[in-house]
């Protein structure tokens, strides 16, 4: 999941025209990134090493001209050459966002193009089915090692350990506090917030801390603050004051430090390929495309979930049975529980879980008001007295929501969306909150993959409306992706 606001660096060149000199701060990034190599040599080695092994077995290839004891070294080289050239250790796609994993994917790919280009120019009898078998093994690989080490990395950064960018924040006090705000609610994205500075005029009435931001300076000495305070990243918000013609100025000033200069500008909860850049008359215009909730690609994800959704129930129906089973033994009622809910447009529907409350729960519900654990419309209690023995299981592997299956092969609801919500929420639905209702509701979502019951309705709310303006089919297969995590972790479920 993307940051909810969107960050555009504009990186600062040294005046020398070389690599510009680097904080201290940076110690942790460079170690990343060695880190980084280092496991990616391992990965590629491994992968040349079983392409071999899988086409040649253990004994050389006989009849061949081709020295592999040279072509294989050679390749792992080159590969990693190709990484360098396409940026994959480029500090501003690292540990955060899709465009590592897709860096990654284009240089192994270009890479495969331009041997196959080659060989078939040369006319050199390098075996097909060992650079296939190397490619494939190497490609996935990579991947999987850019992920296990963006998971450890992630960790590390929530527990304030991690390599993370100093970040300090010029703007108006309260664009400043949103900021802070934004990038403290997701603290693995690496953005640690380190001092902040204000208008001149407001330095005055204002105490030397924002909450508990310290307040090191006016935009009068912007690049003096960030040397006294170690910050590498300059983050400039909304301010009256920062003209077209201070911001220049600004990166002028920054030139040669090592310190980026950063953007945020109040365009919130936008993904990356619904904005455009397009310079015009010296001014870099942001284009922002339109939500789409029809047409084709909305075509295929409603083929998709079908499809998926019927060779699921085909795969779960053992499963199922045993659940079924178990829940008639535990407790008297009915197996499933129906409960409408609202779905795409407003149109209501009945939902279906598995039963894990006692039959009268819904008469219950009025003594239970007063403890509700949340805030907002929801209604959730960590020990709700009427939840069973087999319904706590149930909701802690989130195993009582697999009849929905059903409403998605019925078109009621998609794999991945905003959570279904009841009617009488939908009551008190505002005009942004009602938002939610473009796009058909989902298994998972979000609000799945981000916390569950542990989530604020606040929060909640603004991932689903995220997903509404942003899905792409990509982040679906993502989204399904951590779901097993979740469930796995079975945090805030209950």
């Amino acid at each position: 999941m993307t940051s909810a606001t969107l960050l555009t660096p504009a990186r600062t060149p040294s005046r020398s025209g070389g690599p510009s000199s680097r904080p201290a701060t940076r110690t942790d990034e460079r170690a990343y990134v060695r880190a980084l190599v280092v496991l990616d040599t391992s990965v590629l080695t491994l992968a040349v090493l079983v392409g071999y092994v899988a086409r040649f077995g253990d004994d050389a290839p006989g009849g061949s001209e081709v020295p592999y004891v040279f072509v294989a070294p050679g390749l792992v080289l080159a590969w990693l050459v190709s990484l360098r050239v396409l940026r994959c250790y480029d500090d501003r796609v690292l540990g955060y966002g899709a465009d590592e994993y897709r860096r990654v994917s284009a240089a192994s790919l270009r890479l495969a193009g331009g041997i196959a280009i080659a060989g078939y120019i040369a006319d050199v009898g390098v075996s097909r089915g060992f650079l296939g078998i190397s490619f494939a093994v190497g490609t996935i690989g990579l991947e999987v090692a850019r992920f296990a080490a963006r998971k450890r990395l992630h960790r590390a950064r929530s527990q304030g350990v991690g390599w993370s960018r100093k970040v300090l924040v010029v703007g108006d006090t309260a664009h400043v506090l949103e900021l802070v705000h934004t990038l403290r609610r997701e603290p693995y994205a690496g953005y640690q917030v380190v001092g902040a500075c204000i208008p001149d005029a407001l330095l005055a009435p204002v105490a030397q801390r924002l909450g508990d931001v310290p307040v090191v300076g006016s935009f009068r000495g912007i690049p003096e603050a960030a040397t006294a305070i170690g910050a590498d990243t300059v983050a400039v918000t909304a301010s009256g004051e920062l003209t077209a013609t201070r911001l220049r100025r600004l990166g002028w000033q920054l030139e040669g430090t090592g310190v980026d200069l950063v953007l945020a500008p109040a365009l919130t909860d936008v993904a990356g390929p619904r904005i455009h850049t397009r310079p015009v008359a010296g001014l870099p215009l942001i284009h922002v495309e339109a939500p789409e909730f029809r047409g084709a690609r909305k075509l295929v994800k409603g083929f998709v979930d079908r499809a998926a959704s019927s060779l699921a129930l085909t795969l779960l129906l053992p499963l199922l049975a045993v659940v079924a089973l178990a829940i008639r033994i535990d407790s008297r009622g009915p197996v499933l529980f129906r409960q409408t809910r609202v779905g795409q447009g407003g149109q209501e529907f009945g939902v279906y879980k598995f039963r894990t409350m006692v039959a009268n729960a819904d008469a219950l519900l009025a003594e239970l008001t007063a403890r509700n654990e949340t805030d907002g419309l929801m209604f959730k209690m960590r020990d709700d007295p009427r939840v069973t023995r087999v319904g706590r299981l149930l909701r802690k592997w989130s195993l009582d929501e697999l009849p929905q299956l059903v409403n998605v092969l019925l078109g009621q609801m998609s794999l991945v969306g905003p959570r279904p919500p009841l009617p009488s929420e939908v009551a008190r639905y505002d005009g942004d909150v009602a938002r939610r209702l473009l796009v058909k509701p989902g298994m998972t979502g979000l609000w799945q993959v981000s916390g569950r019951s542990d989530l604020s309705w606040e929060d909640g709310i603004r991932l689903d409306l995220y997903y509404v303006e942003n899905w792409s089919l990509a982040a679906d297969l993502t989204i399904l992706w951590k779901t097993f995590g979740a469930v796995l972790n079975s945090r805030g479920a209950y």
